[in-house]
């Protein structure tokens, strides 16, 4: 029974690694983007006034503060976000979307839509998708005391 729970595991591991690979890759050839870009911009199309603290996409997005540095470097650079100091609370820097940026971001996620359709809905079907979602929604909340 253990060699087969380490089985299953390694596949639903191999699974999400193959897809995510294949989602990233098409995503840094789509866009000319390098890794992490995407799933930044992604975060900050989705938050509130399309700005986020440094430190919370750093973290969200599994990348030291240095590594997060140099992305959000980039993305400035590309005219795609830029900082903004929090008014309450100088220790914050917030990331934000330019305008440019909220386009790329909002191209991205349509892309990402069609890639998922293609990648993960057409193989699962939308059933099993949706098992999988609600499988993956109970294991995050059982084991999410990590951030807490």
């Amino acid at each position: 029974m253990d060699r087969e729970l380490l089985d299953w595991w390694k596949l639903v591991m191999q699974g999400f690694h193959a897809t995510q690979e294949s989602l990233v890759s098409e995503l840094a050839e789509r866009f000319g983007l390098g890794r992490g870009v995407a799933g930044v911009l992604l975060r900050l199309l989705a938050a509130s006034e399309y700005r986020m603290p440094m430190t919370r996409l750093a973290q969200e997005a599994g990348m030291s503060s240095g590594g997060f540095t140099k992305l959000a470097d980039r993305l400035c650079v590309a005219g795609l976000a830029r900082r903004v100091a929090c008014d309450a609370d100088r220790r914050v820097t917030y990331l934000e979307l330019t305008d440019q940026g909220e386009d790329m971001a909002q191209s991205i996620s349509q892309a990402v839509a069609q890639i998922l359709r293609a990648r993960v809905l057409t193989p699962l079907g939308r059933d099993g998708f949706s098992k999988l979602v609600e499988a993956m929604r109970q294991l995050r909340d059982a084991n999410d005391d990590l951030g807490k």
